[in-house]
């Protein structure tokens, strides 16, 4: 046998979820001590306040969370979040189409 195998190396499984964060964070040039935080998206909440005896089968009470079934996790990197606002342009804006408002028939 050529080589040398550590008994805790793997040979045909596939990268556990935390390696695969890493690897992501590393082509990303993500750093360890940045600011990282984590979201759940694809959630909805309540935002209706139902009355005494509402069918519960149909609807949710005030404030309710429900994660849909396609919900998915966001990892922000809030250390390299660009929040600068929008600048004016550095020349001239000449759309290649004019705005024209349109009139309303009455």
């Amino acid at each position: 046998m050529i080589g040398k195998l550590d008994p805790d190396e793997r040979i045909l499984s596939e990268p556990s979820l935390a390696e695969q964060i890493s690897i992501v964070m590393e082509k990303l040039n993500w750093e360890c001590h940045d600011d990282i935080q984590i979201e759940i998206g694809g959630t909805q909440v309540s935002g209706i306040d139902q009355p005494e005896g509402y069918n519960k089968k149909w609807s949710s009470p005030l404030g309710h969370r429900k994660y849909n079934k396609d919900a998915f996790i966001v990892i922000k990197n809030r250390s390299r979040n660009d929040d600068t606002k929008s600048q004016p342009m550095d020349r001239e804006h000449k759309p290649q189409h004019p705005y024209s408002p349109v009139k309303s028939k009455q």
